[in-house]
């Protein structure tokens, strides 16, 4: 069949137009797909570019171990808030303490494709195989304030300085029992944390650090004789148990003999303690509530401080834990200096991991207001502070 000249032309062009216009259009839509965020959506184009920042878009498992706790709910939606405003999309999951609950929310999020992963291990040892997923599929795994054992497939580990946190609180009760000045001897028993946490041996040899000279000088007295993480930890951190041992040890040792201080190594732990000492009959003028020390400042806790009934906690602010995560996580995968402070201390039994450790802070009633309310973490009316 025979085509003119004219009409040929006009299909040509007419082509040529719709291809252009087809170009346009997918040029437009791949930014607006890779925009997955709020945070994101704001960030200027030419700031990106500029500094080589290749994290948006890209994904983050965030994988918590429990919502009872009130420092992991803080520190999980301080992550999301951070890696947000980074450009990151986030997927925070918490596995209520039940591990095979956690490892199925971990293998979901390398399913989906995630490009990290940030995990608070509820047990440090039953990761390894999904992590050899994970490693296998070059996703980086940050081990976040517990440390994940008896793998090679982590790559960092930001937590705070574990084993000052128990000098901290080992270091309030010699204080506050004037034991650097020869008083004593007095009465002392010792809690640890949860076996499976890394963490808890931290802190229970920072605390025997300062402790054991005075115990084994007889200024520090153990009437249970339980020492040693095989005989004082708390499976799970769970007050609940923290209570029912306390109440052993009352009955047991303490018949006619007064608590003077009890190393408690968290909130959760404190006030289980605190229920079983006031249940048999501590907190009145004749019979005061020994010195009980804890960590994390939790509402509970601050609002038994200022009660008069709670000692000490331990402040370890979760938005600097949150804020050095994600700068470790953004450093790797845009192919810069990651920040790490200590690359000697956490050998998870197979590697020393790189870490960043940030301080905490010894907290008792009189510096509540400088330590928590005027650093913005708590307002007054939440701990209720006048």
């Amino acid at each position: 069949m025979k085509i003119r000249r004219s009409s040929l032309v006009i299909a040509v062009l007419t082509i040529l137009v719709l291809l252009l216009s087809a170009c346009g259009d997918s040029a437009t839509a791949v930014p607006a797909a890779s925009t997955t965020t709020a945070a994101a959506s704001k960030a200027p184009a030419a700031t990106t570019a500029a500094s080589g920042n290749t994290s948006a878009g890209k994904s983050v498992g965030i994988s918590m171990p429990t919502k009872s706790s009130a420092r992991w709910i803080a520190d999980g939606n301080n992550m999301v808030k951070t890696f947000n405003e980074k450009g990151y999309k986030t997927d925070l999951q918490y596995a209520e303490d039940d591990i095979p609950n956690q490892v199925a929310q971990i293998e979901n999020m390398v399913t989906k494709g995630v490009n990290v992963l940030v995990i608070a291990a509820i047990d440090n040892k039953s990761l390894s195989q999904i992590l050899k997923t994970a490693k296998d599929k070059k996703i980086l795994v940050i081990a976040y304030d517990r440390l994940i054992r008896d793998t090679p497939n982590v790559d960092y580990y930001a937590t705070f300085d574990n084993f000052k946190v128990g000098v901290l609180q080992a270091s309030y009760i010699e204080k506050a029992l004037g034991l650097k000045d020869g008083k004593g001897p007095f009465n002392i028993e010792l809690f640890g944390g949860s076996p499976d946490d890394n963490n808890a041996f931290f802190f229970y040899d920072g605390a025997i650090s300062v402790l054991k000279p005075y115990i084994d000088s007889g200024k520090l007295v153990i009437q249970s004789k339980q020492m040693g993480m095989d005989k004082v930890s708390t499976l799970r951190w769970d007050g609940a148990t923290a209570q029912a041992r306390m109440d052993n040890l009352l009955s047991a040792y303490y018949g006619n003999k007064r608590v003077d201080a009890v190393l408690s190594p968290y909130d959760g732990l404190s006030i289980g303690i605190l229920s079983a000492l006031k249940g048999v009959g501590y907190g009145t003028a004749s019979k005061p509530i020994p010195i009980v020390t804890g960590q994390d400042a939790e509402i509970p806790s601050v609002k038994s401080m200022l009660a008069g009934e709670q000692s000490q906690t331990v402040f370890k602010d979760t938005r600097d834990l949150a804020k050095a995560t994600v700068d470790i996580v953004d450093a790797a995968q845009n192919g810069k200096e990651v920040p790490v402070n200590d690359t000697k201390t956490y050998n998870n039994g197979v590697k020393v991991i790189p870490s960043y450790l940030l301080n905490s802070v010894n907290v008792e009633k009189a510096n509540i207001q400088q330590a928590l309310v005027d650093t913005g973490y708590y307002t007054k009316d939440q701990i209720g502070l006048k």
